[in-house]
């Protein structure tokens, strides 16, 4: 069963800059692989130099006691709800267990400065055992920011992926400071897409990451409606604010980019909504009618917006279904 912390954002994903920055040792495989978006793969037959190619981050055989060990500098800040230790294809060679620890640095600390003594770290998961070629899952309940962590092995061994689930937590005494409309959708700054319709094709969170999409693959995409209706998502902004500005990217979609959009908000109590039943009983208002959509085109709506007040979340529809590579909500913060 999939933990329900999934449907959060990878804190350390490569596509918000997550980096492994250090390993005290990555013989057998590097340690770029522990964080690569692409699922990881086996290739029989496939050797290098210092022996199997493996798709992970693999030390040698230590022949001392101790642990092998990395750090890892999260692309966004936060607070991390758990972890999947994934032993993808290390069958014989997994370690028999792990632990991970925290700490809040700055976003430019280098691997000196992390390794000091007067750096703070905390435990977020003790030494826990590790199962080969499988999903290892663990729920965390530390509720400290973030910024990086230290990823240890017991005794060595190889892990394929680590993913960091959590809730993004920018710094908005320094958003603040630069001025001009933010980005209230954006994952960087918190946002994230907590229901949908449908995401058959294209994951829904897709839609509020960093940059334009590198292909159709990413972006949120639905399956083919065959009666009534239309697709629809809510996404939670990282903070309450008024929406002066609004971007639907169709980049890559040619032949399946919905017909046309619209566009709702709400001011949720505590600024949450977590149900359909919460979503069914919130007060939308309109902020975008509906409008026709090109293929492979950045819409950009300021004029078309309505007077929709303050919002701590949007309900973004798409008539029928089909696909958008991106959608951007520049605001005011409240």
């Amino acid at each position: 069963m999939t933990p329900e912390f999934t449907n959060l954002v990878d804190l350390a994903s490569e596509r918000l800059g997550g980096a492994v920055v250090y390993a005290n040792d990555d013989f057998f495989a590097p340690k770029e692989n522990l964080l690569k978006a692409s699922a990881p793969v086996w290739r029989e037959g496939a050797y290098t130099e210092r022996g199997k190619w493996m798709d992970g981050w693999e030390s040698r055989r230590r022949r001392t006691p101790g642990f092998d060990w990395c750090l890892v500098r999260l692309g966004a800040a936060g607070r991390v709800r758990g972890l999947v230790v994934d032993t993808s294809f290390f069958r014989g060679n997994f370690p028999e267990s792990c632990s991970v620890e925290a700490c809040a640095a700055s976003p430019n600390a280098d691997v000196e400065e992390l390794t000091d003594d007067e750096s703070r770290w905390v435990e977020l998961l003790p030494q826990s055992r590790l199962e080969g070629d499988s999903r290892n899952a663990f729920a965390v309940t530390s509720d400290e920011r973030v910024t990086h962590l230290r990823f240890k092995i017991y005794p060595d061994g190889g892990v394929a992926r680590l993913r960091v689930y959590g809730e993004v937590m920018p710094d908005w005494e320094a958003i603040g400071r630069a001025g001009g409309l933010v980005d209230l959708a954006a994952v960087e700054n918190g946002g994230l897409v907590v229901a949908t319709s449908d995401e058959f094709f294209g994951h829904r969170h897709n839609l509020v990451m960093p940059g334009r999409a590198a292909d159709m693959s990413d972006g949120w995409e639905t399956k083919r409606r065959r009666g009534p209706g239309h697709d629809w998502c809510v996404v939670q902004l990282g903070a309450r604010g008024v929406i002066r500005r609004v971007e639907v990217d169709t980049a890559h979609f040619k032949g399946n980019f919905p017909e046309s959009c619209s566009l709702e908000v709400c001011a949720g109590a505590n600024g949450r909504l977590t149900t359909p039943e919460s979503f069914a009983g919130a007060d939308w208002r309109e902020l975008l009618p509906r409008t026709r959509l090109q293929a492979h085109t950045r819409h950009f709506y300021e004029q078309e917006l309505r007077d929709a007040g303050e919002a701590t979340h949007a309900r973004f529809r798409i008539y029928p279904d089909g696909g958008v590579s991106r959608l951007r909500l520049y605001g005011t913060l409240a």
